[in-house]
This record gives structure tokens, sequence and C-alpha cells, in this order.
């Protein structure tokens, strides 16, 4: 069985793994059953390449890092820097936040305005990066939560992309309270912990609790934060390996990296960094701070989660 430092070498490694297996699905319909992808390959970045996903939580992590408990101010300039330097992916609505916080729209407002014109706007913008609080907060529940809606709050402020963030951090965290469980157990009981902790919107919560009854058929795997965790939380439960769970999620296509990013990173809480494929741990790669020259591997993201577990 993984121990602590091992589960949380996996959320991070996990995370960066299941973006970039996802990458070259991404906008793309679901796979046929008989014909999955199970490797790493090219997309629109080189195979093994994690996106936004990961670059927006190594931002987040930094953050961490320089500024604990996390300053909203400095995550959103980390953000910003990122933003201007051109990545090759961003989502829509965390775009036009951005744009707003360049233009010195105030960050407590650059939000509350984007959403306000879109008031059904619900992406999984905030739940994607939010991995790293749940290392630097292992023992930490109240920060977890703060912190959790914090960083969300700074692109994101509607109540489901708030709850799915929660909800992540949350199984995260009960996963590694729980210890030497069974995966079975770990993902089915740090679920029902997890939705005790947070009011989710009646039909959000209808959604967790039934993806894993869900077919394949029936998930949509866009970027509506509702489908994201559901299309993750169907594949954690319904398998029972890292391999398995990651290779079921992507497959639908859509919003793939997403999608992937954080069945990883719940995946590598469940089974650990030993449990997570050598293949795609060696392949793994990206660039960040973008257009730096710094090139981060497995290795980076190890030492990454034993600096942000050591801030606990």
């Amino acid at each position: 069985m993984p121990d602590l430092q091992d589960r949380l070498r996996g959320i991070a490694v996990g995370a960066a793994i299941g973006d970039a297996l996802g990458m070259p699905l991404e906008f793309r319909p679901a796979r046929s059953e008989h014909d999955l992808v199970t490797e790493m390959v090219d997309g629109p970045l080189p195979k093994g390449s994690f996106t936004d996903d990961t670059e927006m939580a190594l931002a987040l992590a930094e953050s961490l890092l320089v500024t604990s408990p996390l300053n909203p101010r400095d995550l959103a300039a980390r953000f910003n820097g990122w933003f201007q330097s051109r990545p090759s992916d961003v989502g829509v609505h965390t775009a036009k936040v951005l744009r707003l916080i360049a233009r010195a729209v105030p960050v407590s407002e650059a939000a509350q305005q984007v959403q306000a014109a879109d008031p059904d706007s619900a992406g999984n913008g905030s739940v994607m990066r939010a991995w790293p609080i749940a290392i630097a907060r292992h023992s930490n529940p109240g920060l977890l939560v703060s912190e959790t809606r914090l960083q969300g709050e700074v692109t994101h402020t509607h109540p489901d992309s708030t709850g799915g963030a929660l909800l992540f951090n949350l199984i995260l965290f009960q996963i590694l309270q729980m210890g030497n469980a069974s995966a079975e157990t770990l993902i089915r009981e740090a679920i029902t912990a997890a939705v005790h902790q947070i009011d989710l919107d009646p039909e959000f919560l209808v959604a967790v609790q039934l993806a894993p009854m869900r077919m394949r058929p029936d998930l949509k795997n866009t970027g509506w934060v509702r489908h994201t965790m559901e299309s993750s939380l169907w594949a954690l439960t319904t398998t029972r390996s890292f391999e398995e769970a990651l290779v079921r999620v992507v497959n639908l296509g859509n919003d793939a990296d997403t999608a992937g990013c954080i069945t990883g990173a719940i995946a590598g809480a469940m089974y650990g960094l030993e449990g997570i494929p050598a293949r795609w741990k060696q392949a793994v790669h990206g660039e960040y701070p973008i257009r730096s020259g710094k090139l981060w591997f497995q290795q980076d993201f190890i030492d990454l989660a034993d600096r942000l577990a050591a801030i606990a």
C-alpha cells in the first residue's frame, strides 16, 4: 500500500500525466471502445506534453510557496504573467477574466464582471488547477477549503465552479486521511464524506451520486464542471487501477485533458506514485514558465509535491 508521501507525489505526477494523455484527444469525439488510445501520442503539442491545466496549477503552486496563506493578488499576477506569455491554450472564461486583469481591473471585480455577462457559465477551470492546495493543506482542512475557494474565485465565481473545486480537493483530502483501504473503499467513502462537507446544487449532487452508474454514451465530458466531475468520478469508481481509470476517461474526448488531469490527481492519491505506469512517468514533460527554457519532468513534479507538503 502506498504511504502518505507516495500518495502526495502521486497527485502531482498523476495530474500532469492525465493532462498529457488527454491532450491529443481534446475537442475530439469519444473514441470507440474497440479503438482506445492507451499511450502518449502527438496532438496539438508533442506527445507527453502537459497543457494549460498543469501550467495554471504550477502558477498556483508557485504562489503558495511564496505567499502562504494564499494571496489572491499574488496568484492573479502569476496567472496574468502566464497569460501574457501566450500559452498554447487558455479556457474562454479564464481568458476573458485575465484580459480584464491585464487592463488593471481589480482582481475582486474582474471575475464578477465576466460572470455577470454570462451568468450560466460554470466551467471547470477552477478545478483543474486546484490540486497543489490539496497537497499543501493535506493536514489542514480549514485552509484547504478557504484557499480552494479563493483560488477558484480569481477567475470563476459560479457556485458550481466553486463547488466542483471544493469537491475535488475534499475528495483528495479524504483519500489521504483514510490511508490503507482498498481503492474501491477509498473513492466511495471519499466522495460520500466530501459531498457532506459542501453545499452543492441539488442537480450537481445527483450527477455526482449517480456517476458510478452512468453508461459511457451518456457522458458528455464537456468543459461544464458538472460534466467533468461526472466523467472523472465515473472513471474512478468503475476501474481498479490508475491506468484503467485514465484510459477510460480521456477516451471520452471533448475536454479530455481536463478530465484526465482531475482523474489523474485523484487516481494518483488512490494508487500512489508507484501505481502510475513507468512509461507514462518517463514521457510526461513541459515548459514552465512558458518560453523560460525551464523544462519539467517527473522528478520536478515529485520535488514540487515534497516542497508543497512541507508547508503543512
